[in-house]
């Protein structure tokens, strides 16, 4: 508690004292390239752990058949929707029946076949931006990016795997998935002194993304970021086609926005334009992916908001269907997930205890991508 206050006390000091948008460019550091996976090849499971992610075998060779022993194979294909619907305040709404449901694939009805609902352990991967462009030692940027991080860290589960990824002008992985805290907590001590005053947002978001598509059961990746990128390979468009095709969920919160307003006198026109962009890049990440995203202004927003990222993933209503498109053309489908009154098909009213309708959303990824077929 000690440490904490000291790090919110430097936090508001540095509100007057840090300098805002000039920073130095300090030494080179090392990046690891390793993969991050949370579980590894070979990893024996009993059945408690039956509920933890896990990546799917990947085989050099075809497994050898048994001449004359009988085989099936099909050419169907199923599709697996994980849905989360939150009212107004960002809560879990419940006991949905199934018949309330409705699929639409490229704006065609699909039946759906199956829906299961649980509490699941988490995959996250915890992106941050650690750039001498805004989280210069001792910065108010600094200390907002340490405290969302740490704060995130401290509302998981034991069950829940966590990786660290930090980037400037790439990503670096800090620590792996792991269900061990101590890890992370060591990774983000390491967040001191930025290296370099680039932020390459969409490199990292589709480095990120790429690795965990793989991954089975819920997933996210978590994004403290300003939202400005200032020097990616990957453009804007290209990022948002990977990130879809990736469909792992984006939750964005963006950093800076209280002072951004103390300093919004200051900013010249380009600034302000900069930051708007960032807000709309960051909106439109978590929109396509099925994620969400946050806007703080205060860190007290902070709990609030783990809360509704926790409600999101946490509990969820995984539906299954088989879609009636069965072309193996390696095509983007897309995907729309409503809540509709099954007797009259109209847009579903949601009521509260009180019986006073209330706004809800439904949260889905947007798409998939379609397997191709191997000639």
């Amino acid at each position: 508690m000690k440490s904490l206050r000291v790090l919110f006390a430097l936090t508001v000091l540095s509100l007057v004292a840090a300098p805002f948008f000039f920073a130095q460019d300090g030494p080179n550091t090392s990046k690891s390239e390793t993969v991050a996976r949370p579980r590894k090849k070979g990893d024996s499971s009993t059945p408690a752990e039956a509920e933890q992610p896990k990546i799917p075998s990947k085989f050099s060779k075809k497994e050898q058949v048994p001449e004359g022993a009988p085989t099936f194979s099909t050419d169907a294909t199923t599709v697996t929707v994980d849905v989360s619907v939150l009212d107004n305040k960002d809560h879990f709404i419940p006991k949905i029946p199934q018949s309330y449901f409705r699929i639409l694939e490229d704006n065609v009805p699909q039946q759906v076949t199956s829906m299961n609902l649980g509490e699941a352990p988490m995959t996250v991967a915890l992106v941050v931006e650690f750039s001498n462009k805004f989280q210069s030692y001792y910065s108010a940027t600094w200390g907002q990016t340490l405290t969302a991080a740490y704060g995130f860290v401290q509302t998981l589960k034991p069950e829940d795997y966590l990786a660290v990824i930090a980037y400037d002008i790439k990503p670096e992985i800090l620590s792996d998935f792991s269900t061990n805290r101590q890890d992370a907590e060591e990774a983000l001590s390491r967040l001191r002194i930025p290296a370099f005053s680039e932020a390459n947002l969409f490199d990292s978001l589709v480095y990120t993304a790429e690795r965990m598509q793989d991954i089975e059961g819920r997933k996210a990746i978590l994004v403290l970021t300003s939202g400005i990128d200032t020097f990616s390979k990957i453009t804007f468009d290209k990022t948002r086609r990977s990130l879809q095709e990736a469909g792992v969920p984006i939750y964005a919160i963006s950093l800076m926005q209280a002072i951004r307003i103390i300093f919004e006198s200051r900013m010249g026109e380009s600034n302000r334009m900069d930051f708007l962009q960032a807000d709309n890049q960051l909106r439109t990440f978590a929109k396509e992916t099925g994620g969400m995203s946050f806007f703080p202004r205060f860190d007290g927003e902070f709990p609030g908001i783990f809360r509704a990222i926790s409600d999101s993933l946490r509990n969820q209503y995984v539906l299954t269907y088989t879609p009636s498109n069965q072309a193996r053309d390696g095509k983007f489908r897309k995907i729309k997930v409503d809540l509709i009154d099954p007797a009259t098909g109209e847009p579903l009213k949601v009521m509260d205890e009180k019986k006073k309708p209330i706004k809800y959303q439904v949260i889905a990824k947007p798409g998939y991508k379609a397997p191709r077929s191997v000639e």
